[in-house]
């Protein structure tokens, strides 16, 4: 692969997640789940399905512990996430989300599924589902983090 075409295929590639996640974002609101970020979404998936410190947030999520320590307050305060005593560690804290939190998770995947299916009307569900285990061979274990 020529090199201009090495950069196209990574520029489209970046369209397809960015829009990826606003459409994510865009339906998890119009579940009524208002007052969020993209970058809030990238925590409740660091945070499910057992909860994380703030200081496993912040390098999940590739910013400063006070950065991260301002987007729990942020979740907690919005009643998406609750600070627990650490089952292991007297000294840290367990972040974990709420009912609500796990609410608006679900309709993170909601609105996934909404915008995968838009992918299946364009390339059909066969070429979809190729998609799909071609990116699982590239990235099989990649988290789900921004690209700040």
């Amino acid at each position: 692969m020529q090199n201009s075409e090495a950069m196209a295929l990574s520029a489209a590639l970046l369209a397809v997640a960015g829009e990826l996640t606003q459409r994510i974002h865009d339906g998890v609101a119009a579940r009524g789940f208002e007052g969020l970020r993209p970058a809030h979404g990238f925590a409740f998936a660091r945070l499910a399905p057992d909860g994380a410190t703030v200081t496993d947030l912040a390098a999940h999520l590739g910013v400063t512990k006070q950065a991260a320590s301002q987007l729990v307050d942020e979740v907690v305060r919005k009643g998406y996430a609750e600070r627990r005593p650490h089952p292991e560690d007297a000294r840290a804290r367990l972040v974990v989300l709420t009912g609500r939190g796990w609410a608006c998770t679900r309709a993170a995947e909601e609105a996934a599924a909404d915008a995968v299916r838009v992918w299946g009307e364009v390339l059909g569900e066969e070429e979809v589902r190729a998609l799909f285990g071609q990116l699982v061979r590239i990235a099989p274990h990649g988290p789900v983090k921004p690209a700040w």
